[in-house]
């Protein structure tokens, strides 16, 4: 099975995590500027670790309003990720991430990580939390040998 790519796409920077090639683990990769800041320079990054690791899809986080509603920044996200698409030719998936970078918070905090550092690494752990969930919810297809198919 090949990889996949989680992406947290935040306003100021994307965190990036990658599956390992069985589908069962997400790991942090890095944070790079962000696609509101700069679009072509992250799609031409994200190029770059979809090559690297011969990544087959990726799963976008998805922040959905907390009564599950689509607001400004989820059309944005969707707009962004129409863009990754058609520029990668990789499927991107939305995966909703409510509350994802607050549980990253809480586990930097109790790891005991300062704040300076927390928002260095926040997307990308943000990006592992949504990816590793992906994988979670889709486990029997990849336990099985399947495809993660939608």
């Amino acid at each position: 099975m090949k990889r996949l790519l989680g992406i947290d796409v935040g306003t100021k920077t994307i965190g990036l995590a990658v599956s390992d090639e069985l589908g069962w683990t997400a790991q942090g990769v890095e944070t790079i500027a962000s696609g509101d800041e700069q679009p072509n320079v992250s799609i031409e990054k994200l190029k770059t670790w979809i090559a690297h690791y011969d990544a087959e899809k990726i799963v976008c986080g998805w922040p959905k309003n907390m009564n599950g509603t689509i607001g400004p920044r989820a059309q944005s996200i969707e707009a962004f990720s129409k863009r990754i698409e058609q520029k990668v030719g990789i499927p991107v998936v939305l995966w909703d991430e409510r509350l994802t970078t607050v549980s990253a918070e809480k586990m930097l905090i109790s790891a005991d990580v300062r704040r300076n550092k927390r928002k260095l690494v926040i997307d990308k752990m943000a990006a592992v939390l949504i990816l590793q969930s992906y994988l979670d919810a889709k486990g029997s297809s990849a336990v099985s040998g399947g495809v993660l198919d939608e």
